[in-house]
């Protein structure tokens, strides 16, 4: 049996929870959702220049967890933007 996900500390919210490329209707894009987690460790990291290890402990999660979201949040954020994609920002 896994063991059960640990609940991740979320205090940052976005302004705008939906991107989208300029000039494309919104029904002819495919989207990415971002999960607030991922999008936590984007401002922790990226936004608010912390170290990892900061960031791991103010999301209360371990440091190898904290780099998986903010790799996984960076990926799909690169596919938007090259492949022109929406990006919702949604919950867990």
């Amino acid at each position: 049996m896994p063991r059960p996900c640990k609940q991740r500390r979320v205090r940052g919210r976005p302004n705008s929870s939906y991107f989208k490329p300029a000039g494309i209707r919104i029904t002819e894009l495919e989207e990415t959702l971002l999960r607030a987690d991922e999008f936590e460790a984007i401002r922790l990291k990226d936004s608010l220049s912390l170290d990892q290890n900061n960031c791991a402990e103010k999301m209360e999660v371990s440091q190898p967890t904290f780099h998986r979201l903010l790799n996984s949040a960076r990926r799909k954020i690169a596919d938007a933007i090259v492949n022109g994609k929406a990006i919702k920002i949604g919950e867990n």
